[in-house]
C-alpha cells in the first residue's frame, strides 16, 4: 500500500471497527445459524453503499485479524495446533455443504 492508501484506510478504520463488532454482537448465537451470512451480506451491503470498496477491504482486514487471533487462542486453549484448528473449521464447513440424509 502507497500512503495515500494508508491514510484513507486509517481514517474510515475506527468506524468499521465498531460496525464489525456491533455485526459480530448480532451475528454470534443467531439461530437458526443459516442467518449469519445473510446478516453479513447487509452490513457488507451498507459498509460498500456508504464507504465503497475501502471499507469492504477494512472490513474484511478487521475480521481476519480477529479470526487469527481467535484461532490461536482456541489453539492454545486446546492445546492442539493452529492447523489442527483449521482443519477442524474446514471439515465443518464441509459437512454443512454436504449434509447426509
Amino acid at each position: 500500500m502507497d500512503r495515500e492508501e494508508d491514510l484513507r484506510l486509517a481514517e474510515i478504520t475506527p468506524e468499521i471497527s465498531r460496525r464489525t463488532m456491533a455485526l459480530l454482537r448480532e451475528l454470534v448465537g443467531l439461530e437458526p445459524p443459516e442467518r449469519v451470512p445473510e446478516g453479513a451480506m447487509v452490513a457488507a451491503d451498507a459498509i460498500l453503499a456508504e464507504h465503497g470498496t475501502d471499507g469492504l477491504r477494512v472490513l474484511v482486514m478487521t475480521l481476519a485479524s480477529w479470526a487469527t487471533a481467535q484461532i490461536e487462542n482456541v489453539a492454545e486453549l486446546s492445546g492442539r495446533s493452529h492447523e489442527a484448528v483449521l482443519d477442524s473449521m474446514e471439515l465443518a464447513c464441509l459437512e454443512a455443504g454436504n449434509p447426509e440424509e
